[in-house]
This record gives structure tokens, C-alpha cells and sequence, in this order.
């Protein structure tokens, strides 16, 4: 009876060993089971946050660019428009400089009485009129009378009509004025402006292509000349 019970305590022994040694094979296997599912899903959720990383930092670089190239045309339009100005400043002071000049062209008796002539007679042309007045500058008064008269017969023997034309002794032009005439039709409704400086407004105006061409060359982006 007692060597029966040894073996079946060896039996249980060796049963309960077999039992523990496949509890723990199953252990490590669910654990090893465990372990692979954990790094499987830690690498998707570590590739998934990369992925939204990468996205976000790519379309932050993608703003930073946009914004960079705002900015780029932003700073090329400002120093562009501070170009123009610079032109146009330079420009004015041009303008100025010849007006300040047109003073001496009155002072110029070689010259000046010829100009009259020719402001004159254009101004007639211009109205067309039977009757006009001339205005001028108060020491002018003389010389443009004696224009005047030079330029009538001219102007009727090209216009074949007769023409009256005085000088208004009430209303000089501004002592501001260079030099010139405005010339106003019978009812003083219309006037023709040949001021020295009008005149040199409208060459300016007229040659304004042909000085910027000059002091700052040919526009590479005009395709086209008139």
C-alpha cells in the first residue's frame, strides 16, 4: 500500500510539473503574442503620427513659401514704385529747372519777339475768329501790339477774312508768367493758352516718351512703339 502510494504521488507530481510547464510555454506565448501585437501597433500609431507630422510640417513649408513670395512681390512692387518715384521726382526737377529758364528767353531780343510772332499768328489760326483779344504781360505790351500787327496781314492773306484783334489793358497776365500770350475769342469763352510755360507743358507732354527713353532707356516690356 505504500509503494502504491509513492507512484501516485510521483504521478501528480510529474502531472502537476507537466501542467506548470505548459501553463508557463502558454504564458511566454501570450506573452511573446502580446509583445508582437503591441509592436505592431505602436509602429502603425508611431507611422501614423509621422505620417501627420510630415503632413502638417509640409504644409507649414508650403505657407512659409507662400508667404516668402508674397513678400518677395510685396518688397519687388515697393521698390518698384520707389523707382518711379525717383523718376518722376527726377523728372519734375527737370521741368523746373527749364521753367526757371524760360525767363531768359524774354530777356533774349534776338529771339523772343520771333516766339511772339509765331504764338501769335497760331493763336489766331486756332479760334479763327473775327474778333480776339490778346493778353500779355504788361511789359510785353508794346512788342506784342507791334506782333499783332505783323501777324494780321499774314492772317488774312492765308485765312482770306478780316480779323480785329486787341490787347486787354485791364487784365495782364501774372507776373509768375515768363512770357507768351493767351489769346480769347469775342465773348472771352474760349481762350488758347501760348504762355511760355503752357507751351513748354505741352512739348513736355508730348515728348515725355522720348525723355524717359533718354535719361533712363528703352523700357525692356513695351513691345511696342508709337
Amino acid at each position: 500500500a505504500c509503494v502504491e502510494d509513492n507512484d501516485i504521488e510521483r504521478a501528480i507530481k510529474h502531472m502537476m510539473a507537466f501542467i506548470e510547464q505548459e501553463a508557463n510555454e502558454k504564458a511566454e506565448e501570450i506573452d511573446a503574442k502580446a509583445e508582437e501585437e503591441f509592436n505592431i501597433e505602436k509602429g502603425r500609431l508611431v507611422q501614423t503620427q509621422r505620417l501627420k507630422i510630415m503632413e502638417y510640417y509640409e504644409k507649414k513649408e508650403k505657407q512659409i513659401e507662400q508667404q516668402k513670395k508674397i513678400q518677395m512681390s510685396n518688397l519687388m512692387n515697393q521698390a518698384r514704385l520707389k523707382v518711379l518715384k525717383a523718376r518722376d521726382d527726377m523728372i519734375s526737377e527737370m521741368l523746373n529747372e527749364a521753367r526757371q529758364r524760360l525767363a531768359n528767353v524774354a530777356k533774349d531780343p534776338s529771339r523772343y519777339p520771333a516766339l511772339l510772332d509765331g504764338l501769335i499768328l497760331q493763336g489766331f489760326y486756332q479760334l479763327l475768329e473775327s474778333k480776339v483779344t490778346v493778353r500779355c504781360r504788361k511789359q510785353d505790351v508794346q512788342m506784342v501790339q507791334a506782333s499783332i500787327m505783323r501777324n494780321i496781314a499774314i492772317y488774312k492773306a492765308a485765312v482770306k477774312t478780316n480779323l480785329e484783334a486787341r490787347i486787354d489793358q485791364d487784365n495782364f497776365l501774372s507776373p509768375d508768367i515768363s512770357g507768351g500770350i493767351e489769346i480769347y475769342n469775342g465773348d472771352g469763352k474760349i481762350k488758347v493758352s501760348n504762355t511760355l510755360e503752357s507751351r513748354l507743358d505741352l512739348m513736355a507732354q508730348q515728348m515725355m516718351p522720348e525723355i524717359r527713353v533718354a535719361l533712363f532707356g528703352a523700357n525692356p516690356n513695351r513691345k511696342f512703339l508709337d
